[in-house]
């Protein structure tokens, strides 16, 4: 069979296991799957369209004869073994933040800047789960009436964490029920001093603080939103918050317009017609995009597009999607399909 042989790093991670299963769905050729983790991890099995994958320990050799490899297995395994794949003939799709703001890596969601892909030197970054969800959203916005500013909240999903987050939630929630006490060891950062508890709670703390009183997290998607639309004069201001919610990250977004002839009606037609949008918008009938009903599904869902009654240009949508799928596996998944079809992988043998 001809196609490509393809690596996933961090294969048995909540973002490496929703690789898997979204290859399965993916639009370009596969010859061969292989599964990498740590050493711990090694020996394990996987399915993959019905067949036993062994999970192999990842070293620079690993990258033999790949051509794509799709990491997510944290930023210092990125920096250590991507441009070990890169030697060896592999073109790296990266979900961590090591190569984000590198002004030689491509920063891509294929809606919204695909043909960054042609500029790629072997690495292309996965932009953060959050930003991705924002960029498909206002990218219809910004082609038809230009953008100036954007302040978003977000309301995001434990487990953009990892697993070990999605179980504490789980085990204080259960604790709290019981009238038991509740202990926290990973939430709001596993990094920092301090853990709080999740369960029942918001947590306005996502990543360590960093410049200016923003956590990385909120840095992160305020400097992806300009490396993306390639645009440094959009005014960008975050503030991420972690709620009780297992997966679907949701955000409410402010936004300013630069065409005075924008409306409600307008915005929503450009979204009903953007690539990787469902419109859910009807407050008749409380028609609005969840969390709930985000999971599982490749989509972002954007809902409750409303005029700001003290700004002209001003303009307020809620967005959602699920962090797991457009906010991690599945947008690496289009962007190997889009190295495809522009054919910029090995040719498949």
């Amino acid at each position: 069979m001809s196609g490509y042989q393809v690596a996933v790093v961090g294969a048995t991670g909540a973002v490496g296991t929703k690789m898997l299963e979204m290859l399965a769905e993916a639009d370009f050729p596969i010859a061969g799957v292989k599964l990498l983790a740590s050493k711990r991890s090694a020996g394990k099995v996987l399915l993959f369209k019905d067949q036993e994958l062994v999970i192999e320990e990842t070293t620079a050799e690993s990258f033999e004869g790949i051509d794509i490899a799709l990491f997510s297995a944290g930023g210092s395994v990125s920096k250590e073994f991507a441009p070990e794949a890169v030697k060896r003939g592999a073109v790296v799709i990266d979900n961590t933040s090591a190569f984000r703001m590198d002004l030689n890596v491509p920063l891509v969601v294929p809606q919204v800047n695909e043909l960054a892909l042609k500029e790629h030197q072997g690495i292309i970054a996965n932009p953060n789960c959050s930003t991705i969800q924002m960029m498909v959203a206002l990218e219809p916005v910004r082609k038809a009436y230009g953008l100036s500013r954007i302040i978003v909240s977000t309301y995001q999903a434990v487990s953009g964490a990892g697993v070990s987050a999605i179980n504490e939630l789980k085990e204080q929630s259960q604790k709290m029920l019981n009238d038991e006490p509740v202990e926290a060891h990973i939430l709001p950062c596993g990094g920092d001093k301090k853990h709080f508890p999740i369960a029942f709670n918001a947590l306005p703390q996502i990543d360590v603080f960093s410049d200016a009183g923003y956590t990385y997290e909120e840095w992160k998607m305020m400097n992806e939103t300009k490396k993306i639309m390639a645009d440094e004069t959009i005014k960008v201001a975050a503030t991420c918050v972690r709620i009780p919610v297992v997966s679907g990250h949701s955000e409410s977004i402010y936004f300013e317009v630069k065409d005075e002839l924008a409306t409600v009606f307008g915005i929503q037609n450009e979204l009903e017609k953007a690539p990787g949008v469902v419109l859910q918008d009807d407050p008749a009938t409380q028609l609005y995009p969840t969390a709930l009903t985000s999971v599982g599904k490749k989509e972002t869902f954007v809902g409750r597009v409303r005029k700001d009654l003290d700004d002209d240009l001003g303009f307020h949508m809620w967005v959602v999607s699920d962090n797991l799928l457009k906010g991690a596996a599945w947008n690496s998944i289009e962007i190997a399909e889009s190295l495809h079809r522009l054919d910029l992988v090995r040719v498949p043998k």
